[in-house]
């Protein structure tokens, strides 16, 4: 049985990583792609863990040779996922989840449109403006420019959530981890009629809610706060007001 390929991307800090482990410990038979990335290592990231770590000519020499299902340049980096990841996962007739960005999700769905596309949101931008600089500080290295450069780049990256059939606002973890865990069992049990042992019909009504097309009243003040529809750019301008909160 051929396995689904699922895309998962988000702006940096919302989450995803989080939800992506949570996710994998619940359900088996889902594998993660490791993306090969020509950026230093932060903090205790091991190569082969978070990302496989290379030199920009090596990178460079393996998109010549057609490695990467898609590859794209972000903050000066080169990001990219091999097909062998993609091959290997299939052969064992398992899942694969691809954490990549709204670049390389383009690349993946104009060659797979079969692919599962979803796309992380965090509830607006003082929540996610606070986990970058956590995570900044975990990492040892806190650079308030890099941090205003990802919320500047996040609301850029919002504008493409249309591009995906599943939106989730990860506001309160258990819940996204529940959500991202729904749409796993209703895409096996529609695409290869795999059994949901528990509360099915349950798991089924999650999913669906999580679709773009039934997600409009919950998406509508996530883009309002980041200034992507409506007239709340104000607050936008107002990231510095608490910067010392936290």
């Amino acid at each position: 049985m051929a396995g689904i390929l699922f895309i998962i991307s988000a702006p940096s800090g919302s989450g995803k990583s989080t939800l992506v482990s949570e996710v994998r410990k619940q359900l088996s038979g889902i594998e993660f792609s490791v993306s090969w990335t020509t950026r230093p290592p932060r903090g205790s990231e091991q190569d082969g863990r978070e990302y496989n770590f290379t030199m920009r000519e090596e990178f460079e020499r393996m998109v010549a040779e057609g490695q990467f299902l898609e590859h794209a340049e972000v903050f000066g980096n080169y990001y990219g996922t091999a097909r062998r990841s993609l091959e290997l996962a299939r052969a064992a007739g398992h899942d694969l989840l691809l954490d990549i960005d709204v670049q390389g999700a383009a690349q993946v769905r104009a060659k797979m449109p079969e692919a599962v596309s979803i796309f992380v949101l965090p509830p607006n931008p003082k929540v996610l403006r606070t986990r970058l600089r956590n995570r900044s500080r975990a990492e040892g290295v806190v650079n308030e420019a890099e941090l205003y450069r990802r919320l500047s780049e996040a609301s850029r990256e919002i504008e493409n959530y249309r591009g995906y059939g599943y939106i989730l606002i990860n506001d309160i973890l258990d819940r996204a981890v529940a959500q991202l865990e729904a749409i796993v069992q209703a895409e096996r049990y529609y695409r290869n009629g795999e059994v949901i042992a528990y509360r099915p019909g349950r798991v089924l009504e999650v999913a669906a809610a999580c679709r773009q097309v039934n997600s409009q009243e919950r998406l509508k003040p996530v883009l309002e706060a980041f200034g992507i529809i409506g007239s709340s750019n104000q607050q936008l301008l107002n990231f510095e007001e608490d910067s010392d909160d936290s």
